[in-house]
């Protein structure tokens, strides 16, 4: 996909709100000029109470029904555990057919909480979770490419299997990544990479976004080719107080990584966040200043992101949409176009 502008998206979190009202703020995000929307694939949400896991693929199909041109990505989907790679392929194809030019497959390594409670599995190491994902991914790609493909890797397997319905061009794959190993293989196999905000600058600049380039570079790309994806977490709005208490669902947000990973209860999860909940704000650009809330935006532009999808933690999110698109939106094309 073109990098020569930036796109600003929109995070439909699937956690926080039902599939109905999912759809209502995609048809309210394109409509206010936002250039993409994006949904997490869960199976529990990180927050028991009040919590929502609409199935995003049969999810994906609605919204795009719904809407006219805006691009539709998982932010992200997790293709080894819960789905056999072949089956996304398959889902994908499908969608990217239906709707050429419209489609991102995000694609992650996955969470304990989503995919144990589905399969009883023992929830297997880092190393084991990228491999799955790098195998998942060739799969994919040549089931999107090949006919009757007879796959035989380490963990997943098709013997003369063929994608009937499936695009002429195959849906762009966009890769997330914590950590530079992952942001390196994001590089190399990706059409874009995707990362969340608030946690460092340094991280960004002298792991992730070095690790991407540099796996570009081995496998013969351009590394500007590919698009510099973030989910930036925002909690905008006139009243600042407000702000700062709409970030408190999302405490789970400011646990340690390794306090999650494990965890496969969203009952557990949402426990664990009370311990939290006065430092959830820490993970969120909190502001009620349109200019200071530029600011706080600026040093991911200036990092070289290219992608920015903002996630709002409020209940009022078509008051955070119109708010943004009034008062953010503008501010942010015109100083970078």
């Amino acid at each position: 996909m073109s990098t020569s502008r930036l796109k600003f998206g929109y995070k439909a979190s699937a956690e926080q709100f039902g599939p109905r009202e999912l759809l209502d703020f995609t048809v309210e995000a394109e409509d206010l000029g936002f250039d993409s929307v994006w949904i997490s694939d869960h199976f529990q949400p990180w927050r028991h109470t009040n919590g929502h896991a609409p199935f995003a693929l049969s999810w994906l199909g609605s919204a795009a029904e719904r809407t006219k041109k805006i691009v539709l990505g998982t932010s992200v989907l997790t293709p080894t555990f819960r789905y056999q790679p072949a089956v996304v392929a398959q889902a994908f194809g499908t969608l990217g057919l239906m709707y050429p030019g419209r489609f991102i497959l995000g694609v992650g390594s996955g969470e304990s909480l989503n995919e144990v409670a589905v399969t009883g599995m023992q929830w297997p190491e880092a190393k084991e979770r990228l491999a799955r994902l790098r195998e998942s991914v060739r799969l994919i790609k040549q089931l999107w490419q090949e006919d009757m493909v007879t796959f035989n890797g380490e963990y997943y397997h098709t013997l003369n299997a063929t994608i009937y319905d499936k695009p002429k061009q195959p849906v762009p794959i966009y890769i997330g990544a914590g950590g530079p190993v992952a942001a390196k293989f994001a590089g190399r196999e990706g059409d874009g990479f995707i990362c969340t905000s608030g946690k460092g600058d340094e991280l960004y600049r002298d792991k992730l976004l070095p690790a991407m380039e540099e796996g570009a570079r081995a496998a013969g790309k351009d590394p500007q080719s590919v698009e510099r994806t973030i989910e930036v977490k925002v909690s905008f709005d006139t009243d600042k107080d407000r702000a700062l208490k709409d970030t408190r669902i999302w405490a789970a947000l400011a646990l340690p990584a390794e306090d999650k990973v494990s965890i496969h209860d969203a009952r557990e999860m949402e426990e664990k966040a009370k311990s939290v909940e006065d430092q959830a704000h820490r993970r969120w650009l909190v502001s009620s200043d349109p200019d200071e809330h530029i600011e706080q935006i600026r040093p991911y532009i200036e990092l070289g992101f290219t992608h920015l999808i903002f996630h709002a933690p409020g209940d009022d999110q078509s008051r955070f949409l119109q708010l943004y698109a009034k008062e953010i939106l503008p501010r942010l094309r015109q100083r970078w176009g």
